[in-house]
C-alpha cells in the first residue's frame, strides 16, 4: 500500500493550530499568571483548545462482555457481565489503526495523531475498561493483560474489522504484542510507542508507586503542575497537548470540589501487584509475524538499548529514535507523525534505524517550562 499522507508542515499540524488558538484565548483574558487562574478561566481555555482542534474525533461506545474465563475463580462474579467501553473514531476510508494507551491514558491522547494522519489512516483510540469514558470492571482481579487483549478483540469485531494496524503505548504495546502473537491474521503491522517485550521491574515498580493513589486538583495551577510533571519525560510538547491530555484524563467532582482522575483506582492497584516483577513477553514477541515500528524515546528507562538489540532479531523491525524524550512520546509532533504514516503506508522496513529530533515549540505559558525562551 503506497499512499501519500499529505501531512502539512509542522506549522500547520493539529498541535500547532490548537496551541495558537489556546494562546490567543489566554492573551485575550489578559495573560494572567497561571497560579491566579480560576476554574472559569480553565473552562474558557479548554473551550478554545477544543475549537482549535475542530472538536476532535467523535467518541462512540460499544458493549464489551467480560467472560467468565478471565475472572478469578474466587473473587469473580461467576458469569459474563457487560461493560460499556468508549472509543474515538474519526471515520474515513484510511487504513484502520487502533491505538491503545498506557496505564492511565485515554483515547483523546491520540487526537493529534488522528487529525494529522488523516486521510491516510483512520486512527481509532480505545479507552480500556476503568479509564476515561469507559465503564469499570466488577473486581480488581479482572484488570490484567488478558482482559485488555479480549477488549481489543471485541472492539475489532464490533467495528467489523477482520484485520488492522495496531499502535500501543506502554501497556498498550504489551496488549498489541500479545494480540498479534495470538491472532496473527488480524494484525497488518504494529507501531510500538516506546514499548517492547521487556520492561525492568525497577521501572515498573517506580511507576506503580507514583500512580496508584488518589489525587484531587483544587485549582488549575495544580492541574498544570502535577500533570506536567507526569508528562515531563514524554518529550517537548506545547501547552495545548498537555492540557488536552490532562483535561480528558480528569473530571470535575462536586464531592471533592476539584478535578479528579477519570480512572478506576483498582486498575492501578492491580498493576502495582503485577509490577513486583519485570514484564517478560519474549515468548509472545517470537510469535509476532507482522512488521513492527518502534518509536523509541532515547531517554526512556522502559525500553532500553539492550531490549532493542534483542528485538532486532525480529526481521521486520524498524526503529525511530526520538532524542530529548523518555517513555512514550506524546505523538503530537507533526514531522514524527508524518514519518510514522509513511512507514505504515509504504509497507517497507527501514534499512537502518532513524533519528527524528523532537520539534522545538515556543516556550509554554501555562505549564512549567525550564527551557530558555525561544
Amino acid at each position: 500500500m503506497r499512499v501519500n499522507s499529505g501531512l502539512a508542515p509542522v506549522a500547520r499540524s493539529a498541535a500547532h493550530r490548537a496551541d495558537m488558538t489556546l494562546r490567543e484565548r489566554y492573551v485575550a483574558r489578559g495573560s494572567p499568571p497561571p497560579h491566579t487562574l480560576h476554574w472559569d478561566d480553565y473552562d474558557a481555555l479548554v473551550e478554545a483548545l477544543a475549537s482549535g482542534l475542530g472538536g476532535g474525533p467523535a467518541m462512540r461506545h460499544f458493549t464489551y462482555e467480560h467472560p467468565v474465563g478471565l475472572q478469578d475463580s474466587d473473587t469473580g462474579v461467576g458469569k459474563p457481565y457487560p461493560v460499556r467501553l468508549a472509543y474515538s473514531d474519526p471515520g474515513g476510508d484510511g487504513e484502520p489503526l487502533i491505538a491503545i494507551g498506557g496505564l492511565t491514558n485515554v483515547a483523546q491522547r491520540f487526537d493529534f495523531l488522528a487529525l494529522d494522519a488523516a486521510p491516510a489512516l483512520r486512527v481509532i483510540g480505545l479507552d480500556l475498561a476503568g479509564r476515561g469514558c469507559s465503564g469499570w470492571l466488577a473486581e480488581l482481579s479482572d484488570y490484567h493483560l488478558e482482559t485488555y487483549v479480549e477488549q481489543l478483540r471485541q472492539l475489532m469485531d464490533h467495528l467489523g474489522l477482520a484485520s488492522c494496524t495496531l499502535l500501543g503505548s506502554s501497556l498498550g504495546g504489551s496488549t498489541a504484542i500479545r494480540f498479534a502473537a495470538r491472532y496473527p491474521r488480524r494484525v497488518h503491522r504494529i507501531v510500538l510507542n516506546d514499548s517492547g517485550p521487556y520492561i525492568p521491574v525497577e521501572r515498573r515498580s517506580r511507576r506503580a508507586r507514583a500512580v496508584a493513589r488518589h489525587y484531587v486538583f483544587r485549582n488549575p495551577a495544580e492541574v498544570f503542575r502535577r500533570t506536567g510533571a507526569a508528562e515531563k519525560h514524554s518529550g517537548p510538547s506545547p501547552d495545548a497537548v498537555l492540557l488536552h491530555s490532562a483535561h480528558h484524563r480528569t473530571r470535575w467532582s462536586d464531592e471533592e470540589a476539584g478535578r479528579v482522575y477519570r480512572h478506576d483506582l483498582r486498575a492501578l492497584l492491580a498493576y502495582r501487584a503485577e509490577a513486583r516483577s519485570s514484564l517478560d513477553l519474549w515468548d509472545d514477541w517470537a510469535g509476532v509475524q507482522c512488521p513492527v515500528l518502534l518509536i523509541h524515546g532515547v531517554e526512556s528507562d522502559a525500553t532500553t538499548e539492550e531490549t532493542i538489540a534483542r528485538m532486532h532479531g525480529h526481521g521486520g523491525l524498524s526503529v525511530i529514535h526520538v532524542p530529548e524524550t523518555g517513555h512514550t512520546p506524546t505523538l503530537s509532533d507533526g514531522l514524527l507523525i508524518d514519518e510514522m504514516v509513511r512507514w505504515v503506508c509504504d509497507d517497507r522496513p527501514f534499512g537502518e534505524d532513524r533519528v527524528r529530533p523532537a520539534t522545538e515549540w515556543p516556550r509554554r505559558v501555562l505549564y512549567p517550562d525550564d527551557r530558555r525562551s525561544l
